[in-house]
């Protein structure tokens, strides 16, 4: 079977770094937090150009962390996009805010800045543009309403890191900028991480505390916060797997490129990509009428595939109570029937992706 991301393949790759790596984390007997931590958020901070880099026990905690740095607290609104993982807006409802949806950009598949436009009111305090399966959304529209409307911008850079918009990284490109680091991210690691990126001293600051119960010296408490530290284990082999991630992104962008080009005259639409961004293709996903017939199709011929997402984030139950139903935003909606996601990784051989190329023309012929 044909994975949608080897991993194993990737540890193979990497395994003596890997085992040294954490070979050095249990001699040193610094589990949690400690210097290598201190030297992951400072290679962070590098790849994205931005002063401050805070660590977190993961990327929902990140969100989490952010909207309370940025003010967000109960009975705010918070816009962002119902195409994405439901960790986006479990964050604002952890907050007691209120996520408030505007539908996506048809090409792009991100959060559209004119619909997002529409909603704004007087209760809004933040946007949340998810840069989804790697491409970077339109930064400059939504830092413009933010100008406008005095809004925080949180990037939720989950899928992204090492992205780009017009020639710079992702991350820091607004008020703050969240990074996943769950194991099939661009970056993963063997359990669950995250990072908070931002170039306000004051921010960065705060997460600091937040993230270790609210404390800024042991054992006395300025506010109450969370348990989000990041293991050292977990650094350590992030910082491994850091020194592949351009090489790796820029495999993924060789493997996308020859995918559209191969199926380009098939039945699928294939993703669209801005002339000035810089995709990294955490995944390809394409759209195809008959999606789960085609999907069934390539898993008998060993081709494992995705459903990013089967249901957008306003039908979801556990947000029932804001009130949304079918048909409200039609791209999202029309995009969760028709999205398959096929295999992406920098280690997906050159004969796999002809096999899966040559797969998906005979399923999807007429």
């Amino acid at each position: 079977m044909i994975p949608l991301i080897d991993l194993h393949a990737q540890y193979l790759e990497l395994k003596k770094d890997i085992l040294e790596a954490t070979e050095r984390v249990f001699d040193s007997g610094v589990y949690i937090s400690g210097p290598e931590v201190e030297a992951l958020e400072k290679d962070i901070a590098s790849i994205t150009q931005s002063k401050h880099a805070v660590s977190t026990a993961n990327g929902t905690d990140a969100l989490i962390l952010a909207l309370e740095a940025c003010g967000v607290g109960p009975g705010d609104e918070v816009i962002t996009t119902p195409y994405t993982f439901f960790a986006t807006a479990e964050a604002i409802a952890r907050r007691g805010a209120i996520p408030v949806f505007a539908d996506i950009d048809e090409r792009t598949y991100n959060l559209s800045p004119e619909e997002t436009e529409k909603k704004i009111t007087s209760k809004t305090k933040a946007i949340i543009p998810v840069h989804i399966f790697g491409q970077p959304a339109d930064m400059d529209a939504f830092n413009d309403m933010a100008e406008r409307h005095n809004l925080a911008i949180i990037e939720d850079a989950c899928q992204a890191l090492g992205a780009g918009y017009k020639n710079k990284p992702i991350g820091a490109l607004g008020s703050i900028g969240c990074v996943s680091f769950f194991p099939t991210k661009n970056l993963g690691g063997y359990g669950d991480g995250g990072i908070v990126v931002t170039n306000d001293e004051e921010i960065a600051e705060r997460i600091k505390i937040l993230s270790h119960h609210g404390s800024k010296r042991k054992y006395y408490h300025e506010v109450v916060g969370y348990n989000s530290r990041l293991d050292s284990l977990q650094a350590a082999i992030l910082r491994v797997k850091l020194s592949k991630l351009q090489e790796w992104n820029a495999k993924r962008r060789q493997k996308a490129a020859l995918y559209a080009q191969q199926l380009e005259h098939s039945a699928l639409r294939i993703p669209t990509v801005d002339a000035h961004v810089d995709h990294v293709f955490h995944l390809f996903t394409v759209e195809c009428d008959n999606r789960e017939q085609i999907a069934d199709q390539l898993q008998q011929a060993g081709i494992a595939t995705g459903h990013y997402y089967p249901c957008p984030l306003h039908l979801q139950k556990a947000l029932a109570y804001l009130g949304y139903k079918p048909g409200d935003f039609k791209v999202a909606e029309k995009l969760c029937e028709r999205s398959l996601a096929l295999p992406m990784s920098p280690h997906l051989t050159d004969d796999q992706q002809a096999y899966i190329i040559e797969k998906v023309k005979q399923f999807t012929k007429g």
